[in-house]
């Protein structure tokens, strides 16, 4: 199943809200800043490991494609991937010849109800105001099939719009503490596998040390 976009307003999503923005300029620098992110590659690790032959997979907030959905692909899954930024969907596409990308905020992401098998979502959240945020994370559950795989990250904080600097640019973001996304993530009926918080030093000039917190959870297979 395609994703299709529903219709909004460019001023909140799609290509002119101001995570594209903020994607567009940073583009292939944000792979350099967050190669080798260990958790990310357990994470997918895990995937590869439980799904079956030929899954779709949804990766939200896809970037370059590296290493989320060129790994996937390689391990023989259909590959789906979004992102609002325009650059980073070229990049994607020029990296990831075997995954499918389109420019899509997930917020516009319709007609999934129980299409994949698993979803990643590393860190695409963090830009959304709080209701957005709030409702992706309560979505997360529905997208999956039973017994479908969630791979999450983010940065645990109790933020709400909160100015940074980030890899050079001005940013806003947004998110919960650990255990409240864990509670979201229970109650969009993810049964939690592994948690765990770490700390990574980005490759970039600019740029401190992050705590991540890195979530697998599964879907009940019960209805």
């Amino acid at each position: 199943m395609s994703p299709e976009p529903a219709s909004h307003s460019p001023l909140a999503h799609g290509p002119e809200s101001p995570a594209a923005a903020l994607f567009d300029a940073v583009g292939a620098g944000y792979e350099t800043a967050f190669a080798d992110l260990p958790e990310q590659q357990a994470a997918l690790d895990w995937l590869i490991a439980e799904l079956g032959p030929g899954s779709k997979v949804l990766d939200i907030g896809s970037g370059t494609g590296r290493p989320t959905a060129e790994r996937l692909v390689a391990a023989g899954h259909r590959v789906t991937g979004i992102d609002v930024s325009a650059t980073m969907v070229e990049l994607a596409r020029e990296r990831v010849a075997g995954a499918t990308f389109e420019q899509l905020d997930a917020r516009d992401l319709v007609d999934d109800d129980g299409a994949w098998d698993a979803v990643c979502a590393f860190f695409p959240f963090l830009q959304l105001p709080r209701a957005d945020l709030d409702a992706q994370l309560d979505r997360l559950g529905a997208r999956l099939a039973p017994g479908g795989l969630l791979a999450f990250a983010t940065v645990p904080a109790e933020a709400d719009g909160v100015e940074i600097e980030w890899l050079g640019h001005r940013a806003r973001v947004t998110s919960h503490g650990t255990e409240e996304l864990l509670v979201r993530l229970r109650a969009a009926g993810l049964e939690i596998v592994h948690h765990g918080i770490s700390v990574f030093q980005p490759n970039h000039p600019t740029a401190g040390p992050e705590e991540q917190l890195f979530v697998h959870a599964r879907k009940s297979t019960i209805g």
